[in-house]
């Protein structure tokens, strides 16, 4: 799998959004603005997804089942996750059920969340703006390690609520 696919894998099981009480439950979409990648700028997430369909059957089924497992989905203009009310109303930072990692809210406002976070693949430290409970945008910038290669990365993106039903997509873990 090329290195750019492996980055963008990683930069969506890390870019889940802090999940905090100003934003509403259900179906979200992410869209990147800023991607970047050992210095390096990198692909809109449109131009991903279209990179993805041109991967053979195989690899694309399997990056789109690494995704699925963690709650996300492939669709529209970016990513589709689901909120439940449950996550929502947890206000923790997305890494929660995940034992191997740690997380610390370093600062929180009603508009603003400073996080970092360490696993065994990643660390890093980020940023999340609430505009209002229907959108926010995210800042995460991390250190990789992935397929066998270490580097860094930055990405923005920006979430919009679509709506309360999420379909047959499950919560994100």
């Amino acid at each position: 799998m090329n290195r750019t696919l492996i980055a963008f894998a990683f930069l969506l099981s890390c870019s889940l959004p802090v999940q905090a009480a100003p934003i509403l439950p259900g179906l979200w979409e992410f869209t990147s603005r800023d991607i970047q990648v050992d210095g390096e700028q990198m692909p809109g997430v449109s131009e991903m997804l279209e990179q993805m369909q041109n991967l053979p059957a195989a690899q694309r089924q399997q990056m789109e089942d690494m995704l699925a497992a963690q709650g996300v989905q492939l669709g529209g203009q970016g990513v589709r996750i689901c909120l439940s009310e449950a996550q929502v109303n947890a206000e923790e930072l997305p890494f929660s059920d995940r034992p191997d990692c740690t997380q610390e809210i370093t600062e929180r406002t009603d508009r603003l969340w400073k996080f970092r976070f360490q696993c065994p693949d990643a660390s890093g430290q980020g940023e999340t703006r609430f505009i209002s409970e229907r959108e926010f945008v995210s800042v995460v910038e991390s250190q990789y390690s992935a397929g066998g290669e270490r580097g860094s990365s930055r990405m923005e993106s920006q979430a919009r609520w679509l709506g309360e039903d999420c379909g047959a997509l499950k919560p994100a873990r």
